[in-house]
């Protein structure tokens, strides 16, 4: 089977994911893309320029996969001579309904955010079949549709919510956790730091909820709880004042600060960290969580979003918090315990695309098949 994947938004996530899906395959992979870039004029003009380059390539697949940043409408009315027929599988790493508006955005308040979803609609009321990346996020986003719907004048379709929901799945995001193992560094007990190190490993951005973050760091530092810290993850001009302050106040525990250029580098701090505490507001996913989750490191999660896939709440009670002062409580148990010794949780490791491409390449032959 012959499959052309459709992804404007060529970076990060969404290129690990495409990358890896047409690597783990069974089937044809190929794979038309745009820069990752400009995400609003990705979800505007990405769908003529990849309906451009399908028409310059010849490839006569048998299906079309996109993602969520393609407007598939329009790709399919620009293409239809070629795809009239096709079967199409719209894959959601995110959506626009529910990703949080950064604050320094304008869009909101002018009222010109509406659009974007409005694509995302569309898009899954085009395809054959809708995957999300985790349960949480499908039931989100077909939650949030029917608000989203009634704030328009007249012919809100509230049928189509149904349409929808009833061709959509859940398809975890595959992952390369063999990449994770095979970059495992040896340490030895020497090398283990008498006071737990504290990984931070996300994006420096708001969505990921800092302040949170490291307010529950300058409690332990009050305490005279004793912790090491290494901050990771990919830093943007504009970023979060509370990353000056804490790397400021922080500065005795601080044993990595910053973007680290190599994978192995990366993968190295994930094996050496011993808990992972996440403060993020939203998440869909959480590569950056189960990549970490994966390598040994001991969660401590808010109970809500996609982590209880994750983790099971019910057997590993102890991974969760329910609010901002749980979560500074949580985390001083941990750090003052042996908890965080010799943690695993195997449930992460059938995100691996050795488990997870099969299961795709199946779902996706049976869309073809009928």
């Amino acid at each position: 089977m012959k499959i052309a994947l459709l992804e404007p938004f060529m970076t990060g996530s969404h290129a690990s994911w495409a990358n890896g899906y047409a690597t783990h395959s069974r089937h044809t992979v190929e794979i038309y893309s745009l820069e990752g870039k400009y995400w609003k004029w990705r979800m505007h003009g990405g769908a003529v320029s990849l309906a451009r380059q399908f028409r310059a390539r010849g490839f006569s697949p048998d299906l079309l996969l996109a993602t969520d940043m393609l407007d598939l409408t329009t790709f399919l009315a620009l293409t239809r001579d070629l795809t009239a027929g096709l079967p199409c599988a719209l894959y959601f790493h995110e959506n626009q309904l529910s990703y949080p508006w950064s604050p320094d955005d304008a869009d909101p308040v002018l009222q010109r955010d509406a659009h974007y979803c409005f694509i995302n609609y569309t898009s899954a009321l085009a395809a054959d079949l809708v995957g999300f990346n985790s349960t949480y996020h499908r039931r989100d986003f077909l939650t949030r549709l029917p608000a989203f719907l009634n704030n328009f004048p007249d012919n809100c379709e509230p049928d189509t919510v149904v349409q929808i929901g009833a061709k959509s799945i859940t398809l975890p995001l595959g992952l390369d956790l063999d990449a994770l193992e095979r970059a495992r560094p040896v340490l030895t007990d020497s090398s283990q730091d008498a006071a737990p190190l504290i990984l931070w490993n996300h994006r420096w951005e708001y969505d990921k909820n800092p302040e949170e973050f490291f307010g529950a760091l300058f409690a332990l530092q009050e305490q005279g709880i004793d912790f090491k810290l290494a901050v990771l993850g990919e830093a943007y001009r504009q970023q979060p004042a509370i990353f000056a302050t804490a790397r400021e106040r922080l500065q005795d525990h601080i044993v990595h600060w910053g973007y680290v250029e190599t994978y192995a580098e990366y993968a190295g701090w994930l094996w050496r960290a011993n808990i992972l505490p996440v403060t993020s507001i939203h998440d869909f996913f959480g590569i950056s969580v189960v990549e970490a989750i994966y390598c040994g490191c001991f969660p401590l999660l808010p109970l809500r979003l996609a982590y209880p896939e994750h983790v099971d709440p019910v057997r590993y009670p102890e991974c969760f918090y329910q609010d901002s002062t749980d979560f500074v409580a949580a985390l001083a148990k941990i750090c003052t315990s042996n908890v965080w010794h010799d943690f695993s949780v195997d449930s992460v490791c059938g995100y691996n695309w050795g488990e997870l491409a099969p299961q795709y390449d199946a779902v996706f032959a049976t869309l073809v098949e009928g």
